[in-house]
């Protein structure tokens, strides 16, 4: 079949009602799909792997069932298996191993997007646009904050995609402000000089 964005999104939309669950498929997507590109990989199908990585959970939140249960759906659907293995495998509990670049990077967009949105509604501003990666790093340290969020996760998806972890974290940040106003994330800041951004270092690439 042909992978499309929309008709992720539809599945996406059909399964989850939850706004902030919706988003965080839509974080995940900004950052995956900025590695994407950032690698020369294929946008689209980064993003329909992004969206759907998470679109059971509404419905089968426990682990014997997610995301097992979203995998049976795409498969009587037709989704090829390594868009199905690739959602798999980003549940460490799911005895399927990363093993190639997307999985990898889906693994490490996934917990850092998410913490990432924490960091940037906690400011002030509530916003992503004036949020830094050492901000992220002080949050990191700081065990009361999305105490939920596997600080080692966090640290294992950069070293997945062989990226330092501030890189990763400026990298991930810079994908989401992209898209910051359909993640809710524009908040009271103003856009800051892209040029102030380090670009992100394509040397180290899964």
């Amino acid at each position: 079949m042909t992978l499309s964005r929309e008709a992720g999104w539809a599945l996406v939309t059909e399964y989850t009602e939850g706004e902030s669950l919706r988003k965080h498929m839509l974080g995940v997507e900004a950052a995956l799909t900025g590695y994407a590109r950032l690698w020369g990989e294929c946008e689209e199908e980064w993003a329909v792997v992004a969206l759907l990585h998470d679109f059971d959970y509404e419905k089968y939140p426990d682990p014997a069932d997610h995301p097992f249960r979203g995998v049976e759906i795409l498969k009587a659907q037709g989704y090829p298996e390594w868009v199905t293995r690739a959602i798999l495998s980003h549940a460490d509990y799911s005895g399927v191993a990363r093993e190639s670049r997307l999985e990898h990077a889906l693994f490490a967009c996934d917990e850092m997007s998410g913490f990432v949105t924490a960091a940037a509604l906690v400011r002030p501003s509530k916003s992503v646009m004036d949020l830094e990666a050492s901000s992220v790093i002080k949050r990191m340290k700081d065990k009361a904050f999305a105490r939920a969020v596997s600080r080692d996760d966090l640290r294992k998806g950069a070293e997945e995609i062989g990226v330092p972890l501030d890189e990763h974290i400026t990298n991930v940040i810079r994908f989401m402000r992209e898209r910051a106003d359909a993640l809710g994330l524009r908040g009271t800041a103003q856009r800051p000089d892209v040029s102030a951004v380090p670009n992100p270092d394509t040397s180290n690439p899964v």
